[in-house]
């Protein structure tokens, strides 16, 4: 099979220096952050005065091209540029890729820059250890299938339907994971304002156990130590937990036998941007045995009017956030909050009867994500396949 360099069949973009010949206007701005690296999409657009235009906003750009990020390319931040952003400015930190429609299919491009093959190349080729980047010289010496238009065209058509399926389980994931907070909110009210009228004057320290985890670094009282995984502060989002990269740290026995962590244990943050504080989760023996950092508070739960899940959400909520926010202390944008304030967090106490309802509703529903992930796997799987056999000419 024939392939062809990209730089033989795209077109010539025409660049400007917005503070040299804007004057007083205005204009959108494509940055590299404008790009979801997730959706291939382009999500953020800045309005931006010619005469602050950063140095970077040269390529003009027309709806159909294909922006190729040349840094960290890793993260494949690539996507179609709109016909309502014709004209706009990009960053130079893009390869604006043109192709000529009457040689190379804009869709048929698209697929390859996104794909397995080429995300490899791009990584093996780039240079800078901290800061990871390729030239637009080296993407467009990207080699690509040279096929007949039709042909390209039809085995586009084939990746478009299976990356639209792609994203229509993807979207009902997002639905199903915005539904828990539908729920809860139906059943328990605006807890900021306990509209509902939930028991109130119990403290979380009454009902239940805050510690904090292990220290890295510290000295251990004895030579006998055991690998054992924990969680950092990375591992702990807002009601999930990110569990690809998980750590090893060597520990005595005392000291997992007190940090490891129990079914059912939440898991809080310490510290980072005010926005995030005090997020955390459910632990659901995601391992057989995980013990935790020092950064990352463990509740549990040692009172029975009080259930784990609705506690984790109560704690999740804006009336979580608004405490957590008031009593943090802050510096240079960074906020942190301790165990003290934890435990003198102000409870609600709706019926346990009710809490335990909405913990079924919760099981059900997270049942269901899994069966759907399970499916985007086989599903991402598929498409991986798909776009490695097009590029191989076997579609």
């Amino acid at each position: 099979m024939k392939h062809v360099s990209i730089g033989e069949f795209v077109e010539r973009v025409q660049t400007w220096s917005p503070q040299k010949e804007g004057g007083s206007s205005s204009f959108r701005y494509i940055d590299i952050g404008a790009v979801s690296q997730i959706e291939k999409t382009i999500t953020e657009v800045q309005t931006v005065r010619a005469a602050e235009a950063p140095s970077r906003a040269r390529q003009i750009v027309r709806g159909g091209d294909i922006l190729v990020s040349t840094v960290r390319p890793n993260l494949n931040a690539v996507a179609v540029v709109p016909d309502d952003l014709d004209g706009a400015t990009a960053s130079t930190g893009f390869t604006v890729l043109r192709p000529n429609e009457r040689k190379l299919s804009g869709s048929f491009l698209f697929h390859w820059v996104r794909s397995p093959a080429f995300i490899a190349e791009m990584i093996k080729l780039a240079t800078g250890q901290s800061y990871p980047a390729v030239s637009d010289k080296i993407v467009k010496t990207s080699k690509i299938l040279f096929l007949p238009l039709d042909q390209q065209k039809r085995i586009a058509g084939i990746l478009d339907q299976a990356d639209a399926l792609r994203r229509l389980r993807s979207r009902a994931v997002y639905n199903l994971n915005t539904l828990g907070q539908a729920i809860f909110y139906e059943m328990f009210g605006d807890l900021l304002t306990n509209e509902s009228g939930w028991q109130e004057g119990v403290t979380l320290g009454e009902l239940a156990e805050v510690v904090s985890g292990i220290t890295k670094g510290r000295k251990a009282k004895t030579e006998v130590l055991r690998e054992v995984p924990y969680l950092a502060v990375s591992n702990v989002q807002d009601r999930f937990l990110k569990m690809d990269v998980v750590k090893t740290i060597e520990a005595t026995e005392d000291e997992i036998d007190r940090f490891r962590l129990h079914r059912d244990d939440i898991l809080l943050t310490e510290g980072g941007d005010p926005d995030k504080l005090g997020r955390g989760t459910l632990w659901k023996d995601q391992l057989p045995e995980c013990i935790h950092q020092n950064h990352v508070f463990r509740v549990r739960v040692t009172d029975d009017r009080i259930r784990p899940a609705f506690l984790s959400w109560q704690l999740g909520s804006e009336r979580g956030k608004a405490y957590f926010l008031r009593s943090a202390k802050q510096t240079t944008g960074i906020a942190s909050i301790n165990k003290t304030q934890i435990n003198a967090f102000p409870l609600l106490l709706p019926p346990r009867e009710l809490q335990e309802q909405f913990e079924e509703r919760l099981n059900g529903l997270e049942a269901r994500l899994g069966t759907y992930k399970n499916a985007i796997i086989q599903i991402e799987n598929l498409f991986a396949s798909l776009q490695h056999r097009a590029f191989k000419g076997e579609l």
